[in-house]
């Protein structure tokens, strides 16, 4: 079977990863890599040609070509997001990626640009968003909800019907108990405990929900 034809948007780690797993793992082969004029700093990226984003349609159209936003989480997943919406106003599809080694139960209720890497479960009844990265070994458990634009890191366990704001930060080994919200634009970090809802823009520290601060303050980090 032929193989969909896709494009890669960013020249950092992420799009060399999203590369790999693209490469080894899906019905998609990368054929270029895009980046903003003013980043463009070599005409080539894994081997591949790199063209400057404001001039992709003309060389690789949306009629024949997808794209996948290559992005972390700078700026609260909000560099990310602005791509995601020019690559759809330019007229992309944007394929997700699932691994073949996730163990998912509700593929069908998950958006698009979602890069969902290997051992994270997904239970029945969750909900996943457009945009949304889910790292490696996360658990998501049934009935949660991740809204868009969220970025999840590794071996977070998010328990039963936990609510995700947008553009949310989820850090390596947070643990969420059930039943809670996290407001848009939050940010927990590596290792915290939350066991009670969140308000929106706000940072959790460190591993007690104790430690909460606005995401005006996140620069004194």
């Amino acid at each position: 079977m032929q193989k969909k034809r896709l494009l890669i948007f960013g020249l950092g780690q992420a799009a060399e990863l999203a590369f790999f797993y693209f490469k080894s793992d899906s019905g998609y082969s990368v054929e270029a890599f895009s980046v903003d004029k003013d980043y463009l700093k070599s005409d080539k990226f894994c081997g591949l040609p790199v063209i400057a984003f404001e001039d992709i349609q003309n060389k690789f159209p949306p009629t024949k070509f997808e794209m996948f936003i290559a992005l972390g989480y700078s700026e609260i997943n909000a560099i990310r997001k602005e791509k995601y919406f020019s690559a759809k106003q330019k007229g992309y599809s944007l394929p997700s990626y699932i691994s073949s080694k996730a163990t998912i139960f509700n593929a069908k209720n998950i958006g698009d640009n979602c890069f969902i890497l290997e051992n994270n479960t997904i239970q029945p009844f969750v909900s996943i968003g457009n945009n949304v990265t889910l790292w490696s070994g996360n658990h998501i458990g049934h009935h949660s909800k991740i809204s868009d634009h969220v970025f999840v890191a590794s071996h977070a366990v998010i328990s039963g019907n936990v609510k995700i704001g947008s553009q949310s930060f989820i850090g390596v080994n947070a643990t969420l108990r059930d039943n809670i919200s996290i407001g848009k634009g939050c940010v927990i970090g590596g290792g915290a405990l939350v066991n009670k809802n969140i308000e929106p823009n706000h940072v959790v520290k460190g591993n007690s929900s104790k430690q909460i601060i606005s995401t005006s303050d996140l620069k004194k980090i």
